[in-house]
């Protein structure tokens, strides 16, 4: 079945986020990554614009058995795009990982390299080339141990992947891809790695909103703070990481605003976990506290408990509880500090 670049263009448009064009083309691993991370987090999907064209003529071709490669040829050649979205894309797996599965036993030394290692897989199967995916996670797990339990483990265990991903790289045997009778198998497929991917990630947003959103701030600021050296390289990755965020205003038709990200995190904040009523019973204030409130009750009590200033029994055993409960409140607002 011959395609059609017009239709390419209306699938892109409509449903490219989601690889719903790639589908079209029988591109299933490209459509899997778009669906993974809406469309290489927005910045694939606008490159695409330029080439539908050469993906359509590329599945034409596939589809007409035209093109035929002998199994000696040479490897395809390094392409420095498809080695940064491999690097980025297992970043993402391991992060994801860390989020959702981390409680597993055994995270770091097999569940985080076997996760970042299918997501610079997945980047390597894309389009008409291919890799070694068992050497690919080979790296992944020999990489792994070296930084054991460090929060920024998912970077170079993505680079040694990568590496190892880009000098094992071939094409794939030419495919006729799209077969409408093959589409129902196909999508089932994508559903199931789909879901493979966002189950533990929704269970722990549904189950853990806070402690995700702490995370989550955390790996941002650790990540930014890796680049302090230079200061326009952390400028540039800052504004990367926010990218779906400002892309998501841009078709809102709504500008980009600090104040608006802070106000969400309010708002998807907006319940206390039980540890932090009790911090706020300590120090005295009400569910609508606000956090110059919170501060300023502190002050206040630490001012008033203070061991050198109140000569009671139980003045330090009280202002060591103040304390513990400020801290805890303030992790509350931990998110707002990479702003």
């Amino acid at each position: 079945m011959v395609k059609s670049v017009m239709v390419a263009y209306a699938l892109w448009a409509v449903g490219g986020l989601f690889g719903v064009h790639h589908l079209y083309l029988g591109r299933d691993s490209h459509a899997l990554l778009w669906m993974l991370t809406l469309g290489g987090f927005g910045i694939g999907w606008i490159r695409e614009l330029l080439r539908i064209p050469a993906y359509v003529g590329k599945a034409n071709q596939e589809a007409g058995k035209e093109r035929r490669r002998p199994s000696t040829i040479a490897p395809p050649p390094v392409n420095p795009v498809r080695v940064a979205g491999q690097v980025c894309v297992g970043i993402y797996f391991g992060t994801v990982a860390l989020i959702g599965l981390s409680s597993l036993g055994f995270f770091y030394l097999l569940v985080l390299p076997l996760c970042v290692g299918a997501g610079v897989h997945l980047v390597s199967t894309v389009g008409q080339e291919t890799s070694d995916l068992q050497k690919t996670l080979t790296a992944s797990l020999i990489t792994s141990p070296i930084f054991y339990g460090s929060t920024l483990s998912p970077l170079p265990i993505s680079l040694a992947a990568s590496v190892t991903a880009t000098q094992h790289r071939k094409y794939k045997k030419p495919q006729a891809g799209g077969s409408p009778r093959e589409l129902g198998p196909r999508l089932c497929r994508l559903c199931l790695a789909w879901l493979a991917f966002s189950t533990p990630l929704a269970y722990c947003v549904f189950h853990n909103t806070t402690a995700t959103l702490y995370y989550l701030s955390d790996c941002v600021v650790a990540l930014l703070d890796f680049f302090w050296f230079l200061p326009w390289l952390r400028s540039a990755v800052e504004y990367v990481v926010f990218m779906p965020y400002r892309f998501m205003c841009a078709l809102t038709g709504r500008g980009y605003y600090e104040e608006v990200w802070k106000r969400m995190l309010e708002i998807l904040l907006k319940d206390y976990t039980e540890q932090e009523k009790e911090a706020l019973k300590v120090l005295s204030l009400g569910a609508e506290a606000s956090f110059e409130e919170i501060s300023r009750g502190y002050r206040e009590l630490v001012k008033m408990w203070h061991p050198d200033h109140n000569p009671s029994k139980n003045a330090e055993d009280t202002f060591v509880k103040i304390h513990e409960a400020y801290e805890i409140l303030l992790r509350r607002y931990r998110p707002h500090r990479f702003k």
